[in-house]
């Protein structure tokens, strides 16, 4: 029979990864697959992880202040938070650092909690943009109209200044988030054109591509963010939603003809970037996707 000192003994000697618990805050979030990416590739790489669902539409007692669940996850001993809808640009005066790329884009998605410190990260840019780069080859970047200019808009706000858009209207019914994420990425440099419209402006472009950077269309909060009567068949269409993974808006853009791309792309790079930041330990993308492929309706 086997010690304890002996299979101690052996843990350490096979360089034995500590048992990480993990969350993920946010409404509505039931049926992200997040979770399963993130405790399947640990599994794969003989770590541990407890991936926990802090969905505040769920909570027994009603709604709690976003400090109040901060708080109790820190004090439990979580690792890390995945911060999702409502709470990306909520959560940084909660923390006590950010990221050079959380700085830049003002949206967290990621707090990692290390050395009695919380410091907020931003992957959902890199998420984005990596989708949209493997999935989109050959996308025309000529105009691209962007809906939502809330925390994931303004990753993907600098994630297409990144892929090369030339021009970038911004349409969101706080004109005034609008009016600030412009600035912010006219501000990047180079050589984008960056304007806004209103949501009924938006109706007499025709843009190249349409990104939908709302929760619109997510299970929660059925429907689309973009007038589907507009849609033609040489545009392409993106969705950041993934649960479901067809939304309605994409569903009406694949009928119509339309290269479409769905929220997998944002939602698998940016869960192969959290992991690495939680654990300190570089994930398999292709097994992360395959996990999130793998997870049916």
């Amino acid at each position: 029979m086997t010690s304890q000192t002996e299979i101690m003994a052996k843990d350490a000697a096979e360089g034995a990864l500590d048992d990480l618990i993990i969350g993920l805050v946010g409404r509505g979030i039931q049926r992200s697959r997040t979770p399963r990416m993130h405790m399947q590739e640990a599994a794969a790489q003989g770590q541990r992880l407890i991936y926990q669902l802090l969905d505040v539409d769920q909570f027994p007692g009603g709604d709690r202040p976003l400090a109040q669940i901060i708080d109790a996850a820190e004090i439990c001993g979580f690792a890390g938070l995945n911060i999702t809808f409502p709470y990306k640009i909520d959560v940084i005066p909660l923390l006590d650092e950010l990221s050079d790329n959380a700085k830049a884009i003002g949206a967290v998605n990621t707090v990692v909690f290390k050395d009695g410190r919380r410091i907020g990260h931003n992957t959902d840019k890199v998420g984005f943009e990596e989708g949209f780069r493997q999935n989109m080859p050959g996308a025309a970047l000529g105009h691209v109209l962007q809906i939502g200019a809330g925390g994931a808009g303004v990753a993907v706000a600098h994630a297409f200044a990144s892929l090369g858009v030339k021009r970038l209207t911004i349409a969101d019914s706080d004109h005034a988030r609008a009016d600030a994420l412009q600035a912010q990425i006219a501000g990047v440099g180079g050589d984008i054109v960056v304007d806004v419209a209103d949501l009924d402006e938006m109706l007499a472009l025709q843009p190249d591509g349409v990104v939908n950077a709302t929760p619109v269309g997510m299970a929660k909060l059925p429907g689309t963010a973009y007038p589907v009567s507009q849609l033609r068949p040489e545009m392409w269409v993106a969705d950041i939603v993934y649960f479901p993974l067809e939304t309605e808006l994409l569903a009406a853009a694949r009928a119509k003809g339309c290269r479409v791309l769905p929220g997998s792309g944002m939602a698998v790079y940016q869960a192969v970037r959290a992991f690495e930041l939680f654990t300190g330990r570089r994930p398999d993308a292709d097994r992360m996707k395959a996990t999130f492929e793998a997870m049916t309706s």
